[in-house]
Parts: structure tokens; C-alpha cells; sequence
């Protein structure tokens, strides 16, 4: 039954059109497995007690002290790590909420979904929801501070490096597409000149942007799968010059914005990416491959090699990768 119920809630999230995987030609160079992180959890008498019960891991970060954050579904969604896998503790004052994101089905889409102009995604509340299921996207800005995207509650938070809240974007457990509103949003990212970037992607069709504190500064998008359109914006990061990376999931590619929000180009063809990590020397992690800024893959993570797995992720100063994965588990790779 438990396993029936995490594949489902994997769909729920992960649909198929996301699942296939993209052929990935970069060798693995620099990289390998850490069989077992975190360390196991152990009983009252000491002895190994089973895997953690994650239910699924959507997101991980590394904190500016090198603590890594792991967000996942089940009870204390945010928990801090040392990298050696110690267990600190649970992490912050967020409490995320309880709605499911999940994908039309494909009778009622077909029946009143128009896909040029609106979202194959709906949340569900109430008894039709799951523990902590608002918990989607962990980030952690160049100051420091650690935000937290609850895609249903409709809000992305901003927390110091001791988990106190210091600052709410969007109206929580309110949906809208004006400045205030979010509906389902997906993930954020920080430029250079210290504005925020949020896709706002499961219901809407857009990216924000907002200054350092809060203001809405203007926003890019529409439906469709044509340049600068998107059918769902799930992840997002920023390099060094100010130009914006956005994982187009539903359409399979990774489309490039100036800092303003004009198309640049595109990456076509590397499979429906939810994870997106932006490295100190200017490539991005697509899931499981390490491309340059042009989009041309340099290298891999070992294992099965499936860029899709990764639901989000990041890396740590000395190079260290970490990925969280739907299926309830955390990987890491250390760089040889």
C-alpha cells in the first residue's frame, strides 16, 4: 500500500511526459556515489532502525555554513544535515500546506482544458491532500538566507540562516495573477544585481520579478510552446551576467532570458527537467548532467544516469552534489 502510495503521489507531481529520459552522450569524469547519505537512522537500543521516511524529497540546499537542508513531504519538512550526514535538526518556522499538485485527468482536460491558455494542473485540498505537500523548492541566497517555495499555499518564504521568517512573497493560500498573487508557484532564483526571480508555474505561466525587498519590478510569459512561452516554468536559475535559465518541464527544454525577460534562445531536447543547479564557475546541472552555458553537456553523475530523477538539488562549495528524488531518498556525490 505505502509504495502504491508514493508512486502515485510521484505522478501526482511527475507526470509521464516528464519521466522519458534524454540521451546524455558526457561521460562521468569527476564523480562518485556516497552509498549511503544521510547516515541511517539508528533505535533507542542503537541498533540501524531503516531508511528515513521521507516520503518524497523535492529540494535540497547547502546553508552558508555548509549544513545542508533537506525538504521533503513528511513530518518537519525541512531538515538540516552536517555534510558528513548528521543529523542536526529540524529547520525553520514554515509550516507548508497540505494541498497536492497534481495533473488533470486526461477526460476532464479533454473535456474543458484549452492548452494554449490554461495549465494542465490543479491543486487538491482537504482529505484529498498529503503531509506537508506545499513543500516544493529550498533555495539559499548569496547572503545566506533560505527560501522556501509552498507551491498550493500559494507563497514563497524567506527565512535567515536560524529559520526565522523575514519576509512572504504572494498572499497566502490565495491563488491570482496580479502583483501579489501567485498561483502554484514552483521555484526562485537570485541575479546578480539582487532581484528575485520566481516561476510561477503550476497554475500561471509566468516569471516574476521582484527587487532584494519584495517590489514587484515586472514579469515575462504566456502559454504556449513557442519562444518565450511556456506549458509549465518549474525551475529557474541565473548566471553571473544576469541571464535567466528556465526549465520549460512540459515542453522539454530549457529556455535563456536576458535579465529584463527577452527571449534569447533555447536548449531543445533535454528531456522534462526538475532540477536546475547554477556552479560557482558558470554551468548548470540539468538533473544528472553537467552543461556549459551553451548547453553542451561536459559531464554526468554515475548511477543510472537519468537527468529526470531529480526533483531539485544543489552543490556545495568543494563540489559536492546533492539530489532529491520523489522516490524518497537523498543522493550524494562527492567530487574525486
Amino acid at each position: 500500500m505505502r509504495l502504491s502510495r508514493i508512486a502515485a503521489l510521484a505522478f501526482a507531481i511527475f507526470p509521464a511526459a516528464a519521466l522519458g529520459q534524454a540521451a546524455s552522450p558526457a561521460p562521468v569524469v569527476h564523480y562518485k556515489q556516497v552509498p549511503e547519505w544521510p547516515n541511517p537512522l539508528k533505535g533507542d537500543k542503537g541498533l540501524a532502525a531503516g531508511p528515513w521516511n521521507y516520503i518524497q524529497v523535492t529540494s535540497v540546499a547547502v546553508k552558508k555554513d555548509g549544513n545542508i537542508l533537506v525538504m521533503h513531504r513528511g513530518d518537519d519538512a525541512l531538515l538540516e544535515y552536517k555534510p558528513n550526514g548528521e543529523l542536526v535538526g529540524p529547520f525553520g518556522d514554515v509550516k507548508f500546506s497540505h494541498g497536492k499538485v497534481m495533473p488533470m485527468q486526461k477526460d476532464v482536460a479533454a473535456a474543458g482544458r484549452n492548452p494554449a491558455t490554461m495549465s494542465g494542473y490543479q491543486a487538491v485540498y482537504g482529505a484529498a491532500g498529503c503531509s506537508n505537500c506545499g513543500a516544493h523548492e529550498v533555495r539559499v541566497d548569496p547572503e545566506g538566507n533560505v527560501w522556501a517555495v509552498d507551491a498550493p499555499g500559494q507563497v514563497i518564504t524567506k527565512m535567515n540562516a536560524g529559520g526565522h521568517t523575514l519576509m512572504t512573497l504572494g498572499t497566502k493560500d490565495q491563488r491570482g495573477k496580479d502583483h501579489t498573487h501567485f498561483y502554484l508557484p514552483t521555484d526562485i532564483a537570485f541575479a546578480p544585481n539582487g532581484e528575485l526571480i520566481v516561476t510561477d508555474g503550476y497554475g500561471n505561466d509566468r516569471v516574476m520579478r521582484f527587487s532584494k525587498d519584495g517590489k514587484y519590478l515586472g514579469e515575462f510569459g504566456t502559454r504556449g510552446n513557442g519562444p518565450g512561452q511556456f506549458q509549465l516554468p518549474h525551475n529557474v536559475v541565473v548566471d553571473a551576467k544576469g541571464q535567466i535559465y528556465i526549465s520549460d518541464r512540459d515542453n522539454q527544454r530549457i529556455e535563456i532570458f536576458d535579465s529584463s525577460g527577452k527571449y534569447l534562445r533555447q536548449w531543445e531536447h533535454v528531456g522534462g527537467q526538475s532540477s536546475l543547479i547554477m556552479t560557482a564557475d558558470q554551468h548548470i546541472w540539468t538533473g544528472a548532467t553537467l552543461r556549459d552555458l551553451d548547453g553542451k553537456p561536459v559531464e554526468r553523475l554515475p548511477g543510472n544516469g537519468s537527468d529526470t530523477r531529480a526533483h531539485g538539488g544543489a552543490i556545495a562549495p568543494n563540489g559536492d552534489v546533492y539530489i532529491g528524488l520523489l522516490t524518497g531518498t537523498v543522493e550524494k556525490y562527492v567530487r574525486n
